[in-house]
């Protein structure tokens, strides 16, 4: 193995995943650090870390570092959102200090820049689709919600020490000005950097400019540059990953409350039978895995949505009746429950919305790894386990993908 990643979600792990496959590299995702030795040029290790009290995050991250140590990685890669989702304490910043400590680096850069999707970084100030992180609804999210857009200043709050900046006008200089200027920042004793980029061509050169560093942290869109680094060392196959799409029964379950999630919903249930779940009904029990399963099963061959997709203001009066951890653990639960019974029953084909929610599918499936298909929107591969059992799988983040997204995943895990 080449590259190692640590993903702080399972989205994100796929979205990593489908940036490496991309790049040429033969890319693994791993649910939770594996057991056993594996093969593959790029491992991307899935954690449910983002939103778990730091020091559980820190102990699982630092379990994942030493399984990708062991199977002889020479760069390492702590993938966060590319809209920084941590709370003021963290865990972006505690986890990436382990992880510099761990492997002894005097210098770690960070970059959650996704041009593809809007996500983009001036002067450490991080932008979605043009507008402030703090004005992008990012400040509404349920958990994380992300009320500074100026990442040197919040990640300072969730780390010991001063945290570095490289300007967009150093990047434009060129690799070499851009390695120079991390130099100066680890030897000032800031060994995060944030680190600008507004294009993929930024990150390209951000890319050859740390190809000798041993920790990388940022989005997905920091990996543009690294498979062409082991490209140009002669170390790549040129095998790229295995997949083939799947027929069979398909159903989409949507627990994101984003704008873009909302709007998907909409479309989707235009067209196909859903099923709103209710905090509520949930949390009183009139609502249950049962209910909705009995009402999925005779709808199957119009692949059906079950959702608790809602406006971020109903998602907040529900938090504040039922409490936010609990009512976020119930849904997590039933969203889990429902993906178990539903594979039992015959489903092949499962499309997931939202961070928190697809997390909770792929741990009650009990996936171990997914081979990595083609990509069905910027940041969203197809997904197939790789067990005998065969599932098929969409993640998708909250805020990602086209309104018509849910429809075109069913298509592609379907090998159209």
């Amino acid at each position: 193995m080449l590259l190692g990643a640590i993903a702080d979600d399972f989205t994100g792990a796929s979205d990593l995943a489908n940036t490496l496959a991309k790049g040429g590299m033969a890319t693994v995702q791993f649910v939770g650090v594996p057991d056993e030795a594996a093969d593959c040029e790029a491992g991307v290790v899935a954690l449910k870390t983002r939103s778990i009290p730091g020091v559980e995050a820190v102990r699982q991250s630092l379990a994942a570092l030493d399984w990708l140590q062991n199977q002889g990685c020479r760069q390492f890669l702590f993938k966060y959102c590319s809209t920084f989702d941590s709370t003021p304490e963290g865990n972006i910043g505690p986890v990436a200090e382990a992880l510099l400590d761990r492997l002894g680096a005097p210098v770690a850069v960070v970059c959650p820049v996704f041009p593809a999707t809007g996500r983009t970084l001036f002067m450490g100030h991080l932008f979605v689709n043009g507008r402030l992180l703090s004005e992008s609804g990012m400040e509404k999210h349920p958990l994380n919600p992300m009320t500074d857009p100026d990442i040197r200043r919040w990640l300072a709050r969730q780390t010991t020490g001063e945290v570095g900046l490289v300007p967009y006008a150093v990047v434009q200089q060129g690799d070499a000005a851009v390695r120079g200027a991390l130099d100066a920042e680890a030897k000032a004793g800031r060994r995060l950097a944030v680190v600008d980029a507004v294009a993929d061509e930024d990150l390209m050169v951000i890319g050859r400019a740390i190809a000798e560093h041993a920790i990388v942290t940022g989005g997905s869109g920091i990996a543009l540059g690294l498979p062409e680094n082991f490209r140009r060392a002669g170390l790549l196959s040129g095998k790229g990953s295995a997949f083939t799409g799947v027929k069979g029964p398909g159903v989409v379950l949507s627990g994101s409350c984003s704008n873009a999630s909302r709007g998907q919903m909409v479309a989707y249930t235009a067209k196909h039978p859903g099923l709103l779940v209710e905090p509520d009904a949930l949390m009183a029990g009139s609502m249950s895995v049962e209910h909705a399963f009995a009402h999925v099963m005779p709808r199957i061959a119009m692949a059906p949505m079950v959702y608790t997709t809602a406006d971020s203001s109903e998602v907040a009066a529900a938090q504040q009746r039922h409490g936010r951890e609990a009512l976020a653990a119930k849904i997590e639960d039933f969203f889990g429950e429902l993906a178990v019974r539903l594979a039992n029953a015959g489903v092949k084909r499962i499309v997931v919305g939202g961070g928190e929610t697809s997390g909770a599918v792929v741990t009650a499936l009990e996936i171990a790894a997914f081979a990595i298909g083609p990509e069905i929107a910027p940041g969203v591969p197809a997904l197939a386990e790789t067990g005998e059992r065969g599932m098929w799988l969409a993640l998708k983040s909250g805020n990602f993908g086209c309104v018509d997204f849910y429809q075109q995943a069913l298509a592609v895990l379907e090998g159209q």
